[in-house]
């Protein structure tokens, strides 16, 4: 796969890093953990900047599997901003919770939408739905690893044969 593609700030969510812990045996998920393995060491290399928060941090602290916490907290120390809660963050995930969005969503979202990230990147289609049908009243974009990766390496094929 490609690697220059332009330079993306990304969040990624708690489901998308506890993906690569599920079953593989369904063609979604392995392609989705696929994806996401490719995504990780783009941070690394510091092609793409990894957005995080503090919210993130704290549900990660929560996985009751050891060994998938442990791996989460390594994959962490390569983040290249974390965003705090403060009452900003606090006020807009109350708003997304009026739209729909569970507690640690909307918080998720509102860190995302504070560090102007240019894809919020989620494996939850509970939460890919109600981001589809709240798309306007989002200050980010939301949407599947796989998906996402699949539309810009189409639209860097398209800008780069044309």
């Amino acid at each position: 796969m490609q690697t220059n593609l332009q330079f993306w700030k990304i969040y990624l969510d708690t489901c998308c890093l506890s993906r690569l812990f599920d079953d593989q045996t369904q063609t979604r998920i392995r392609r989705e953990t696929e994806v996401i393995s490719w995504i990780l060491p783009q941070f690394r290399m510091e092609q793409w900047s990894w957005i995080s928060s503090t919210v993130l941090v704290n549900e990660v602290e929560q996985i009751p599997d050891l060994n998938q916490r442990s791996q989460i907290r390594d994959w962490l120390t390569v983040v290249h901003q974390t965003i705090s809660l403060g009452r900003s963050e606090i006020s807009r995930g109350k708003q997304l919770e009026v739209l729909g969005f569970k507690e640690l969503d909307a918080l998720h979202l509102a860190c995302a939408e504070s560090a102007s990230v240019d894809i919020f990147l989620t494996t939850d289609d509970r939460l890919l739905r109600g981001a589809k049908r709240n798309d306007s009243l989002l200050r980010v974009q939301v949407e599947n690893p796989y998906v996402w990766l699949q539309e810009v390496t189409r639209s860097e094929r398209l800008r780069n044969d044309g």
